[in-house]
């Protein structure tokens, strides 16, 4: 499978790692909006195109993995890209996930491709943990938990505001919410009573600093339903502090059995992550396998990872697959 990465920052990079994981996938080429030539990437012999030749490009790639954030480059990328290749992206704005979904199902639709949208671990593994819970366990309800953890939707969010250099967002679960979820009580938790989320903020030079925060703390679909705190910092305590970008969460599903409901039940699927995009890039790879493989079989349209058979994200056969893991 010959594969384009389209976007290189921290993703872009985790996803070139996972493809030298994968021996049946090939890196064909990197896409990028800076200068090309100012671009070091870690696979030898691979060049580095602007993102202006994607387009001539269409019988060299198979899928076209997009790197981009969710807040701006997504929304455009995705369905523009849609209509040239198969496509996977990870966009993560969930309220927006039905109105991306639309355009991306139109433009693939339109150029006989495979987009397959929202991948990684939330959206992407965790809904497929909730979908599964709820399935089993009708009678209940799910909790989903992130953090404590950088979120690279929300870093990337805040980093957009004018005046903002850069930034790092953590999600922290509160852990008086999470106790009473295993205890089996099934709380009714708002989304302020389950985490709380801090950001640690590099300002340009004169900055309106009162204004940026008022941004942060009032933006929809990311901090506004949220006890938000913000730190200000300078870049020498970012690169100090704040490098690495560690994240994880836990899904968990309370539900009740019985004539009476009277016994209940936990499912409980966690992940701790040492390092979010290599992890969230591991996931755009499988399903860049899954949307090779349905293209083959002149599937076209958008797909979520609740469309899509496990069984297409593995490298393995279908008698592989039964023999070992079944």
């Amino acid at each position: 499978m010959r594969i384009g990465i389209l976007g290189y920052g921290n993703l872009g990079r985790g996803v070139e790692c996972a493809l030298m994981q994968n021996p049946d996938m090939e890196l064909k080429g990197v896409f990028t909006r800076r200068a090309p030539k100012t671009v070091r990437i870690l696979t030898p012999d691979v060049p580095v195109y602007s993102i202006e030749e994607a387009e001539k490009m269409q019988n060299e790639i198979d899928v076209m993995i997009l790197c981009g954030g969710s807040a701006t480059d997504l929304p455009e990328q995705t369905p523009k890209y849609a209509r040239l290749f198969h496509v996977v992206d990870s966009f993560d704005t969930h309220a927006k996930i039905p109105e991306h979904f639309s355009k991306v199902d139109t433009a693939s639709k339109e150029g006989g491709k495979v987009g397959v949208i929202s991948v990684g671990w939330d959206p992407g593994m965790f809904s497929l943990s909730r979908m599964y819970m709820g399935a089993i366990l009708p009678e209940g309800k799910d909790y989903t938990f992130w953090g404590k953890g950088v979120s690279q939707g929300h870093s990337d969010a805040v980093r957009r505001i004018d005046g903002v250099l850069d930034a790092r967002q953590y999600t922290i679960p509160r852990p008086e919410a999470i106790s009473a979820v295993r205890g089996g009580t099934m709380p009714d938790l708002t989304t302020g009573e389950k985490h709380t989320r801090e950001c640690f903020v590099v300002a340009e030079e004169g900055a309106d600093l009162e204004r940026i925060e008022r941004e942060i703390k009032t933006m929809p679909n990311y901090f506004a339903d949220y006890e938000t705190t913000v730190h200000f910092i300078t870049k020498e305590e970012m690169a100090r502090d704040h490098s690495q970008l560690p994240h994880g969460g836990v899904v968990i599903r309370s539900g009740q059995t019985g004539i009476d409901k009277e016994h209940t039940n936990l499912i409980e699927y966690s992940l701790k992550l040492d390092s979010n995009p290599e992890f969230t890039a591991s996931v755009l790879v499988a399903y860049a396998r899954a949307a090779y493989r349905l293209g083959a079989e002149g599937v076209a349209g958008c797909k979520t990872v609740l469309d899509i058979p496990p069984a297409y994200l593995s490298p393995m056969s279908g008698e592989e697959l039964r023999k070992q893991l079944l």
